[in-house]
Formats: C-alpha cells, structure tokens, sequence
C-alpha cells in the first residue's frame, strides 16, 4: 500500500508576513498581502538582463530592510516572462518575470514575482493571489499571524555561506583565443555563468570622480561581478590601467593592477621578492658599462644567466657559460639600450623548474617542466615537456609567499630546486592553464571558479552600535 501524498496544513495569513525566498539568498523578509494584485513584485533595483537570447537572465540587487541601504543581496534568476503592470496608483509599468520558492512555517511552493523598485514602500515585498495557494486563508485585520523572523540573520556569518551559487556575469580581458581563455568561458558557463572575452586594448575609460566607466565598441560596459585579467605582456601597462578603472567601479578583479605591474617588470618582482625574504637567485642590476665587471662577480662569476626585463615565455634569456661570453652578452645587449638582469645560474636544477599553481593561497597543483634537449630554459612553448610533480613543503611555502608578496589571487609561482632549498625565479600574473591541466588531470579553472563565486558572496551586515 502506497502513501498517498500529504496535505499541506492549511495557514493563516494576515495583512503582514514574514517570509523567505531562499533560492535568492533572502532568508527574511517582510511581506505585505495584496489580494488584489496578481503577482508578487519584489524591491529590486540594478535590474540587468544578461545571458543568451534563448535563456535570458536577469540579475539585481535588493534592499532587504528598509532603512538599511549598507546591505545589498545580489541575486539572479531565468528570466520567465516580461509583462505590463499596472500598480495602485494608476501608473503602468514594464516588468520582468522570475520563479522562485516561497518558504514560510517550514512550507515552500513556487511563485511569480515581478521586479520594481519599491524603495517608497515600508515592505520590500507584495504577495499577490498567485502566491496565495488554495490551503491559505486570509485574515486582514490581524497581522504576523506566521512564525516570525528576524532581519538578525543578516548579521550572520551563515548569510555568506548558504548564499546560493547565482549566475555570475563574468569579463575575461584576454586579445587571445588560445586554451586559457577558451577553458575560462566554457568552465563558467557550464556553472551557469555568463562569461564575455573582451579585448583589452578595445576598452577606454571615462575617468572622474562621480561617475567612472569602462567603454567598449562605443557602449558602456556593464556591471560586472568579476574580471579575469589575462594581460599580455605587450599590452601590461595599457591593460593595467583598464583594471584600475574596474577597480575604482568596484568590480572584483581576481589579479590587481597593483600585482600585475610588479610581477611583470622583473627588476621591481625580484625586490619584491627580496623585501619578503622570498629565496631566489643572486641577482644583479646596472646602468652602467663599467659595472660589467662587478655584475659578473656579484653573482657568483659564470656560468650566469642574462635576462631581458620584459623577457617572456623563455624569449630574451641567454645562459653565458664563460666570463667572456657573459661580457659580450653583456655588450650586445647595452648597444641595443636594451634593460636586464644579470642572474645566478643554479646549475644542479639540470634544466628542470617546478611550476606551482596557486589560487587563493593554497598550492593548488604543481608541474615539473624539463627543457629541451641541450635547452637549458624549461619553458614549455621553447620545447620543454611538463609532468605532475610532488613539492616539498618550504617549496609550497616559498610558493604561497611569492603570490601573497604580490597580492595575487592567482599566480603560476616557478621554482628552482638548489642544493639551499628552493629559489622563486618568476611570478606569474596570467600563468597558462593548457600544460598544468593536463600534466595533473586536475579541473584548475574551475577551482578558480570557486574562489570568484566565494568572494562575490555577500558579507554579513555590521551590527550598528547603540547610542549611549
């Protein structure tokens, strides 16, 4: 014998209720009853579609407790109609449509709501019939004749972590269609996200103090929750200043402009690195050709590496394997007003660096890339190969420290094993996803992922302090 499908007990509703609407991060709220409205509408404002045409979403921000501006929930649903509305005083409006779960004495079922701005209103919320199921009735003198809640839970810790995983509009600054970008687009959408590739050297900005934006193909861009910066080292001081102005808007950006610059210029990383008493190799800087000499003995004498500032990928580093050589190098590179480092060569690391992945401060995967056959550089896109490697812990240490001396939120950290432990040779602001992947088979972008829709959560409201 089946059990037959139970019954809701039947509810009492007066003029005024406490609900909730879990599904959009809203764990109390105070509703007013309005039989003679059909659909529910919600206080929403920053109401904003996105998504495809085939699935359109919209996203919003709502003011829960009236009065209290400091505490915004951002929330978003499929968009499920558009519709006219017509309110009490007269006035129509366009509105769109969402679905969602109305929870109240420990009962849920669905409902319609329509999105407006209510910030005139004392509730942020209007029941309408199509909420009022069929085992409610209505008494319109009493009020909070339900369980009652409390706006307390917006004070809590708990707020932040069972928000739910909304769709997030997503902008990854990238001119490239290579395997990073392609992987950011497909993992986040998969997720639900939106995610949009915009070409960095497209956006310009309209700069002032009240109203700062970012620009695109002649439209403002809209309000993102996050920027992934994937900035080219062509393009770093340009793309750079893009980020500043998604700052200053108050977007979340998972590297910082501020990051990003150090860890590309490597004279200013490798005295960051010095500063934080991070170990690397003996590194020498000089503006001058009299200095060669002194260069040469301050790094241990040859073999030595030279190395272009704005070297990439392997490109612009020379091994000098005699004095002589290095001079010459040396020479080669002043006559083409060229800046560079003068480096220790850490012989024992054998043409073999570790590359550590870290996300969020934790070591998240970590390669070990051997170069080419008579290559000293292990630089994957200069021949080398990668395979998954097993880190010690003060080389997971060092590596966690680079990326927090740089404030990066994500950092691909390389590492030189020396006979006196490890030694950072680059930090990383933009590391590549394609040779780490695949050397792990671990799923690194969507790792990323969970440290965007963390930070993107919102945090508990402050307790105001009491006069007195």
């Amino acid at each position: 014998m089946t059990d037959s499908p139970t019954t809701p007990r039947p509810l009492t509703f007066g003029w005024e209720e406490w609900i909730s609407l879990p599904a959009l991060g809203l764990p109390a709220i105070s509703a007013k009853v309005d039989t003679g409205a059909r659909t529910s509408a919600l206080h929403a404002y920053d109401i904003e579609v996105f998504g495809s045409s085939t699935a359109p979403k919209v996203r919003f921000s709502v003011h829960p407790i009236p009065g209290r501006g400091d505490l915004a929930i951002p929330c978003s649903a499929l968009i499920t109609d558009r519709r006219e509305v017509t309110s009490s005083n007269g006035e129509t409006e366009l509105r769109y449509v969402i679905s969602t779960t109305l929870e109240v004495a420990g009962q849920s079922w669905p409902i319609e709501i329509t999105l407006t701005d209510r910030s005139s209103m004392t509730s942020r919320m209007l029941l309408g019939r199509q909420a009022l199921t069929d085992h409610i009735s209505i008494s319109p003198t009493e009020r909070h004749l339900q369980p009652e809640l409390s706006y307390e839970v917006y004070h809590s810790i708990q707020v932040r972590q069972s928000a739910p995983n909304r769709a997030l509009r997503i902008a990854v600054l990238s001119r490239e269609n290579n395997y990073s970008t392609r992987r950011l687009v497909e993992a986040g959408e998969a997720r639900g996200h939106s995610v949009e590739v915009i070409d960095t050297t497209r956006c310009y900005m309209a700069i002032n103090a009240l109203a700062p934006e970012v620009h695109y193909d002649g439209k403002r861009l809209p309000r993102y929750d996050a920027v992934i910066p994937r900035i080219g080292a062509s393009v770093t001081q340009y793309g750079t200043a893009v980020i500043r102005q998604f700052e200053t808007v108050g977007t979340y950006c998972v590297n910082g402009s501020a990051g990003i610059t150090a860890s590309r210029d490597k004279l200013h990383a490798h005295q960051v690195l010095a500063r934080h008493k991070i170990g690397m190799p003996a590194t020498t800087f000089a503006a001058s050709p009299k200095d060669t000499g002194n260069l040469i003995g301050l790094v241990g004498g040859a073999p030595l590496i030279v190395k272009l500032l704005e070297s990439t990928q392997g490109k612009g580093v020379v091994l000098a394997e005699t004095k002589k050589a290095a001079e010459s190098v040396i020479s080669a590179f002043r006559g083409l007003r060229a800046n560079f480092l003068v480096q220790h060569f850490v012989k024992e690391a054998a043409g073999e660096d570790v590359r550590c992945l870290v996300i969020a401060g934790k070591v998240v995967a970590a390669m070990k890339r051997t170069g080419a056959e008579g290559d000293f550089r292990s630089n994957l896109h200069q021949g080398g190969t990668a395979t998954v490697a097993r880190i010690s812990r003060p080389e997971r240490e060092a590596a966690v420290r680079a990326a927090r001396a740089f404030g990066l939120n994500m950092a691909g950290v390389d590492l030189l094993r020396s006979d006196d432990g490890p030694k950072v040779l680059e930090v990383n602001s933009s590391p590549g996803f394609e040779g780490i992947e695949r050397a792990t088979g671990k799923d690194l972008v969507g790792k990323l992922y969970d440290e965007i829709e963390h930070k993107v959560r919102p945090n508990p409201l402050p307790r105001r302090k009491r006069p007195g």
